[in-house]
């Protein structure tokens, strides 16, 4: 599953060719992915101006001049990819439509922006932008990671008390918005902290000096273009290149690239996922 960095890159991506733009033809080609289409989708995005896109957790948010703003979730497989930029930013030629090409948005500039899901856990919703944040999907969602709203005393604060694993903490999305299984190993390598580590044996400090490590670990994740250990693909289809940079994520057995640790990294498996980690490092 795509997680933030992936997310906000394919949001980058798709600015240049959608912001200021109007969408001279949406296409629909099936009635659902994971739930249905809003009714009239197609016709309701025809003739829009995207006034803005931003993200909101593993969320992409297209706020349209119609009041109405576009729900774009990338699921396991989804894909949005570029074609026929007019200037020049991505490849010229549209490509031969895909069996799985769901929906197709036509760009007044010529260009073409194709969701692409051949497992269809990806979904697109349609609500008012001035409700958007009370949508069901959105109303619960705790602070962006990268946004001041995430401070060390936000996450002190929503942690004391309780006594759950860290990593199962780091991954509530009430408590912190767009965490997944890749990025908080990789953070609570960085930080020292093993995953199993329970939330109330954790100083405060220490809870606090994970703040500024998540951030640092998604900006260099976002830089890198994501991580693509599957389907992910970028909005020009480039692959990302974050994976190349874990230091323990899908490593296990492999050794530690910490100076002088002689441990290799283990996996064990948290409420159904795998966590990496080096028993050594992290305490």
């Amino acid at each position: 599953m795509p997680e933030l960095p992936e997310v906000e890159t394919v949001r980058r991506g798709l600015a240049p060719v959608m912001e200021g733009q109007r969408i001279a033809l949406a296409r629909v080609n099936r009635p659902d992915l994971r739930w249905p289409f809003p009714e009239r989708m197609a016709e309701r995005l025809t003739g829009a101006r995207v006034e803005r896109l931003r993200r909101r957790s593993k969320y992409i948010l297209a706020d349209l001049d119609t009041g109405e703003t576009l729900l774009i979730h990338l699921g396991m497989s989804g894909r949005m990819l570029v074609s026929g930029d007019a200037l020049g930013r991505f490849v010229h030629d549209h490509p031969a439509p895909e069996k799985h090409d769901h929906v197709v948005f036509d760009m007044a500039d010529g260009a073409r922006v194709t969701f692409n899901d051949p497992r269809r856990f990806g979904a697109m919703d349609l609500m008012g932008t001035e409700t958007a944040e009370t949508h069901p999907l959105l109303a619960a969602l705790g602070p962006e990671p990268l946004g001041n709203a995430f401070s060390e005393s936000h996450l002190v604060a929503a942690l004391k008390g309780r006594n759950m694993p860290v990593k199962s903490a780091l991954l509530d999305q009430k408590i912190v918005a767009g965490l997944g299984n890749i990025y908080v190993c990789e953070a609570l390598f960085r930080a020292g902290i093993h995953p199993g580590r329970r939330v109330s044996r954790i100083s405060e400090k220490r809870l606090a000096a994970l703040v500024p490590v998540i951030r640092q670990v998604l900006a260099e994740a976002i830089e890198a273009g994501g991580s693509s250990l599957r389907d992910f693909r970028q909005a020009d289809g480039e692959l990302g290149y974050f994976q190349h940079s874990f230091d323990v994520y899908g490593r296990e057995g492999q050794s530690c690239r910490t100076p002088g640790c002689t441990n290799t990294v283990h996996r064990i498996v948290q409420s159904g996922r795998s966590s990496f980690y080096c028993p050594g490092c992290q305490r």
